[in-house]
């Protein structure tokens, strides 16, 4: 578990990306809950997942893509969006905008789970 003492973070100093894959950063984790944020380049995806018992907020600051749910639902999220994937909620998404894609994302309660689930990516 990652522990810290800062309460406070500077958005731009946690964005970091990477040419391989989607990156998360994870810039605090509790007992109770954490927070990441997601950088994602074009044509990048955040593999579609369940959390057995965990609810999962994502907010969207930069960007445009496509969310995948249950039963192959899509929706194109964008800069400004926020949603929230209760337990057994499938989600994730795919950026499939022409610029990079930055997310907030905090889970709780902990610890945290990740169940693949098939979307069609």
């Amino acid at each position: 578990m990652l522990h810290t003492s800062n309460r406070f973070f500077k958005i731009n100093d946690l964005q970091h990306f990477s040419d391989e894959a989607a990156k998360k950063t994870i810039f605090y984790e509790s007992t109770h809950s954490a927070g990441a944020v997601w950088c994602l380049k074009p044509g990048q995806t955040l593999p579609c997942h369940t959390h057995k018992d965990a609810d999962d907020v994502w907010i969207v600051l930069q960007g445009k893509g496509t969310f995948f749910t249950n039963n192959n639902n899509q929706k194109t999220i964008q800069a400004g969006d926020i949603f929230v994937s209760f337990p057994g909620d499938a989600h994730g998404m795919t950026n499939t905008g022409d610029e990079d894609f930055v997310m907030l994302g905090f889970a709780a309660p902990m610890p945290l789970d990740f169940n693949p689930y098939e979307c069609p990516q």
